[in-house]
């Protein structure tokens, strides 16, 4: 008994010790208008959908990787924090490189309704572990139906995302509506029907996804902008591939950085890279291109 206090004594010294270090390093960073983060997909494509895309086993080379770009900040991907040795590796690891941990995606069947009791468990689970290991942001997905989604499901997939968002509150997190092309395409059924059911839903749009469905990222900051506390940034070439890094496709990041400003966006942000092919240049070479290209053209 004595040593199993003990240990506790040591792990929750430990925890507090990471956690105040990685909140310092997240007010440091933080001071920037718009700080920019990384997601961490393109280390986890290359691990299975069945795993989540879970990245874990490659962590310290993402940090390490982030330190050397200049990243403000990391955005993970769920399945890490199931782990539940999560947070101190996480913790561990901003300590060591000094990139704090700013926030995870999520991607769920928010429109099953048969699936709501787990989904708002797992999302009690994720969020509490990302809130210990110092996130603040959730970027959510509602799940590909691979149908244009019912009205009776548009109003299920609302009505679990009202919970989740009482779930975050709790936990101490800001959620926001992220979506790939299936919540934009077809006039943006998919988002405007959870707009229409919960006005003035958080948003935190991928720009690369809103020009792979048509819509002119441009015309959706203008339109959603008071909206916006959150947004992905990706660049592609003309013919729909993606770039090695940003900056070198055809996305008009000066107008869309002319529009954010106009509508004083204060949120946050992530590069999120992709590759339709192996890259030419080692990952963290791409980062810092990306990262010195979003100060250069975003101001931030």
């Amino acid at each position: 008994m004595n040593q199993s206090r003990r240990r506790f004594i040591k792990n929750s010294s430990a925890l507090l010790a990471g956690a105040a270090l990685t909140q310092t390093a997240f007010a440091g960073n933080f001071k920037r208008p718009v700080p920019v983060s990384g997601h961490l997909w393109i280390y986890a494509s290359k691990y299975s959908p069945e795993s989540g895309y879970d990245c874990t086993p490659v962590l310290e080379t993402i940090f390490s990787d982030f330190k050397y770009a200049g990243i403000d900040g990391l955005e993970l991907m769920e399945a890490i924090l199931r782990h539940d040795d999560a947070v101190q590796k996480l913790l561990d690891l901003s300590g060591k490189y000094g990139v704090p941990v700013t926030g995870s995606s999520y991607n769920g069947e928010m429109w099953n309704k048969n699936r709501h009791t787990q989904i708002l468990e797992d999302v009690d689970l994720v969020t509490q572990r990302l809130h210990q290991a110092g996130g603040k942001t959730f970027g959510i997905s509602v799940g590909d139906a691979r149908h244009k989604k019912t009205e009776n499901e548009l109003d299920a997939q609302a009505e679990v995302l009202k919970e989740i968002w009482k779930v975050c509150d709790k936990n101490k997190i800001q959620p926001n509506l992220h979506n790939h092309t299936y919540e934009v395409e077809n006039d943006m059924h998919d988002l405007k029907g959870t707009i229409a059911r919960i006005p003035g839903i958080a948003l935190g749009p991928d720009l690369n996804w809103l020009v792979r469905a048509g819509i002119d990222p441009v015309n959706f900051i203008h339109t959603y902008g008071h909206q916006m506390v959150y947004m992905h940034i990706r660049d592609q070439k003309a013919d729909g591939k993606w770039t090695e890094t940003v900056g070198d496709g055809m996305i008009d990041f000066r107008a869309i950085a002319d529009a954010l400003k106009k509508i004083n966006f204060k949120g946050r942000a992530a590069i999120e890279l992709a590759f339709d092919a192996p890259p030419v240049n080692p990952i963290k070479d791409d980062w810092k291109k990306s990262r010195t290209y979003v100060r250069d053209t975003f101001g931030w």
